[in-house]
């Protein structure tokens, strides 16, 4: 199985998105760690911040008119749709075909950020403000949630 592991090589130089990112794979290791009794509750918390992750960078791909923002708005709509398939198959008890998941997530995502989202994170680096993220969320601190 392919394990998440953060790297630099996922930076983008765009701290609410490298937050966000940090928190995924966190969450994500959690979830390809977790015994088959939790591994249920740790995708859930992979699926919950990810609706959040994606539902941010689409908003912010709205927002500034982001010109790639259908293209990757419809990778994010698929992936959440398979991750929350997951979800029913995690509770159905076939953990094995969840684990998969996980491992091809993980391969998905370092291409996903290293492509699309490296796009997006030079777009809103040259936004006004960071093209409207949450001035909390602009430069400094993580955006973590605690989700476990």
């Amino acid at each position: 199985m392919n394990i998440v592991e953060w790297s630099d090589a996922l930076l983008l130089d765009f701290e609410p998105m490298d937050g966000v990112h940090r928190e995924f794979v966190d969450l994500l290791a959690l979830a390809q760690s977790a015994p088959d009794a939790t591994l249920p509750q740790a995708w859930a918390a992979v699926v919950d911040h990810t609706v959040e992750h994606f539902g941010r960078e689409d908003d912010w791909m709205r927002k500034t008119r982001f010109s790639a923002a259908e293209n990757h708005i419809i990778q994010h709509r698929v992936v959440l749709n398979v991750l929350r398939e997951g979800l029913a198959m995690a509770r159905a008890g076939q953990m094995d075909a969840v684990r998969e998941m996980a491992g091809e997530l993980a391969v998905w995502f370092a291409k996903h950020t290293q492509s699309l989202d490296a796009a997006l994170a030079l777009h809103m680096r040259r936004e006004p403000a960071g093209g409207g993220a949450p001035r909390h969320a602009r430069g400094g601190g993580t955006t973590a949630h605690a989700h476990l």
